[in-house]
């Protein structure tokens, strides 16, 4: 069979990707793999080029496969290619685990880091061998081979059940709908939100109009419907997901999946000498303990809180003054924080929606990556896609072919909710010299173009796409041509989300929004009275936002620093403690947010939640640099390029900051930013 996936192409052919090809491709390749890793292992006297760079090809092959079958697992899900990504995930961690306990493998990376010549290997090099061999140790190599067998079946156990606990979001997710026949019962919502539930009820055969959890279905209700019962049980169905409570109380319900989830990370914590996960979690990451990432939280809602107080008390009063409401639920504050944000500014996001139509965005965005960081982007619809929704691109720089990447935008039935980046090729140099360049695959879910009219996009979703592009950038204009340390390979969990969060300034400053915004019938620029309106709303509600972020980090990294065998942390629990500690909005009895925190339970945040917090206060403090020099400061823009974006994980992500910033980060930009305190300050 003539497999696409066993092909070294740079672009992966989807239109010829089947999922009979998929297990075959992974089959294979761990086999041969096996083979040539036992042969590497048993070398006397190793060699960068005669070990570490054959363990690469190795890697980047399995990488360049497995990374094709697990996106489209993301964005094409149907149950056949579930059950194929279940059983190629399973051999993949069994792999995995076998490889990081390979001591005789270990050993060879040891004689590696101990020649005399070591030194002499360029800074990436040296750093990926130091990596490989904490990873190894992280794997379990130093285990006696009873206890080597319990980390690998721990390891087993747990991607399964992750892998589980995202399934049930997604079933859950879209299991649910509400049909609506009479138009009065949405009244409030934009006309943008019931185009998009009258497509939805379309692509179910039925009149009228559906509202689905997907969030550019949801949100709207939440934030713009009049009928106040319908918004209650749209948040019941969107809080209750995956869950014993709400319309599909226990068919597809996390709560044993997430206390398995918390007993196995531990017990692997345990094993490897942690008194925690927490404590395994920050094994690679920036912070260097869990005193430091809790002092750090504790400290920000120290700040946060007060601010938030005093921002719902504003909302309450509003709300009862204005509307008579007395009993200010979960449901109503998105809703009335509309209200309020309207009156204040007269602006709302919909307000915005016309000058934000997704062409305009996206060239904006790519006009603004092309001033800061020298490069040129170009659409290339030559290239195949997994959907007429995905489009391919090609990013040059002094005309050359520097790297590629998909776009995939918009909300389907099959497609994982949110917002993400991932690698589908890594920046690397084989043993021919021949160059690979990186490809990464950029997701999100806004509302479709529905009828031949153009996606309009909020301003916070432009700002989701910044973020992703961000993280595209990162990943894609590395220098760097060591697998390992390339790109974000490599790069401490907590440092990774610097140049995500850092992007998103450009989508608030009248010189770049330029750039982003025309009104998509006129092609007029966003008026003044407008831009000054965003702006003046900017921090609205900024300290509710920020305890709602803390209050995510704080569960995160309490259920796992606070677990111990003889009283298991529930996630429930927790998630109460933390609320009537930082959370200034009431959560009702039903709400089981844990059971869809796919972030921690199926994602790479377990026990690092707290990254966005920490990055966010880098990339405010790397930002300032730029609102000192000007946001489009060719200098300023090099040195992040040279000193962030190229060098991957190649240097410790500190000496990188003091190496841009020329200094530690401090806290106080983001306070700044977010309005906490005085510009004068």
């Amino acid at each position: 069979m003539n497999n696409p996936l066993l092909t070294d192409d740079l672009l992966p052919k989807f239109e010829h990707v089947r999922t009979e090809h998929m297990e075959t491709a992974i089959d294979q390749i761990l086999s041969e793999n096996r083979v040539k890793i036992q042969q590497l292992a048993q070398q006397e006297d190793p060699t960068w080029e005669t070990l570490a760079l054959p363990m690469e090809a190795l890697e980047n092959r399995l990488s360049n496969a497995w990374s094709v079958i697990s996106h489209l697992n993301g964005v094409m899900n149907n149950d056949e290619l579930r059950q194929v990504y279940k059983r190629c995930l399973e051999k993949l961690t069994e792999y995995s685990t076998e490889v990081s306990q390979n001591a005789a493998l270990c050993n060879a990376y040891k004689k590696l880091a101990a020649r005399p010549d070591f030194a002499d290997l360029s800074e990436a090099q040296r750093k990926a061998v130091e990596n490989t061999l904490r990873d190894f140790h992280l794997g379990g190599v130093d285990l006696p081979e009873d206890q080597k067998k319990r980390y690998a079946d721990l390891s087993r156990e747990l991607a399964e059940l992750c892998n589980k606990f995202s399934d049930n979001v997604l079933d859950a997710t879209q299991h649910w709908y509400k049909h609506i026949t009479d138009p009065e019962v949405l009244a409030g919502l934009p006309e943008t939100a019931l185009e998009g539930a009258r497509q939805a009820a379309r692509q179910r055969q039925l009149d009228g109009f559906v509202i689905t959890l997907d969030f550019p279905s949801f949100y709207p209700v939440m934030t713009y419907c009049d009928n106040r019962e319908l918004r209650r049980e749209v948040y019941e169905a969107y809080v209750t997901r995956a869950s014993d409570q709400g319309p599909d109380a226990g068919r597809w319900d996390n709560t044993p999946v997430m206390a398995e989830i918390l007993k196995r990370r531990h017990a692997l914590a345990r094993l490897l000498g942690f008194n925690n996960y927490a404590e395994r979690s920050l094994a690679t990451k920036m912070a260097r303990s869990v005193d430091e990432v809790m002092t750090f939280l504790n400290q920000l809602a120290a700040k946060s809180k007060p601010v938030a107080e005093r921002e719902f008390a504003e909302l309450r009063a509003f709300a009862r003054e204005q509307y008579g409401i007395e009993d200010l639920q979960a449901w109503d504050v998105g809703y009335y924080s509309e209200k309020l944000r309207q009156q204040r500014y007269d602006i709302s996001p919909e307000t915005l929606r016309p000058w934000f139509p997704v062409d305009r965005v996206v060239s904006g965005l790519f006009k603004v990556a092309e001033k800061l960081f020298g490069v040129q982007i170009e659409a290339r619809p030559e290239v195949e896609t997994w959907h007429p929704d995905a489009h391919a691109y090609c990013i040059r720089r002094d005309g050359e072919p520097v790297a590629w990447f998909y776009l995939d935008l918009y909300a389907r039935q099959g497609k994982r909710g949110g917002a993400w980046m991932a690698d589908c090729r890594v920046r690397w140099r084989d043993a021919r010299g021949r160059l690979q360049l990186p490809v990464a695959f950029l997701t999100c879910n806004f509302t479709p173009p529905v009828d031949g009219k153009p996606s309009l996009l909020t301003h916070d979703e432009v700002t989701t796409l910044f973020h992703e592009f961000g993280h595209g950038l990162h990943h894609m204009l590395t220098q760097v041509e060591v697998l390992d340390v390339s790109g974000i390979n490599g790069v401490a969990w907590d440092a990774v989300e610097l140049p995500s969060q850092f992007l998103e300034n450009w989508c608030w400053h009248p010189e770049s929004l330029a750039l982003i915004a025309a009104h998509h019938e006129t092609g007029e620029p966003l008026p003044e009275a407008l831009l000054e309106k965003l702006l003046a709303a900017k921090n609205f509600q900024s300290g509710m936002a920020m305890v709602r972020q803390l209050e995510f980090a704080l569960f995160d990294f309490r259920l796992h620093a606070e677990f111990t065998e003889q009283a298991p942390t529930h996630p429930l629990t927790v998630h109460r403690q933390v609320r009537e500690e930082i959370a200034v909005v009431q959560a009702p009895e039903f709400n089981r947010f844990p059971n869809s925190f796919s972030h921690i339970f199926a994602g790479g945040y377990a026990a690092g939640y707290y990254s966005y917090k920490w990055a966010e206060v880098l990339a405010a403090d790397a930002f300032s640099l730029f609102e000192e020099h000007g946001i489009f400061d060719p200098a300023t823009g090099r040195a992040f390029l040279e000193h962030i974006l190229e060098k991957g994980g190649s240097r410790e992500p500190m000496a990188l900051f003091k190496a841009f910033r020329g200094r530690e980060p401090k806290v106080d930009a983001l306070l700044r930013q977010s309005g906490m305190i005085d510009e004068a300050a």
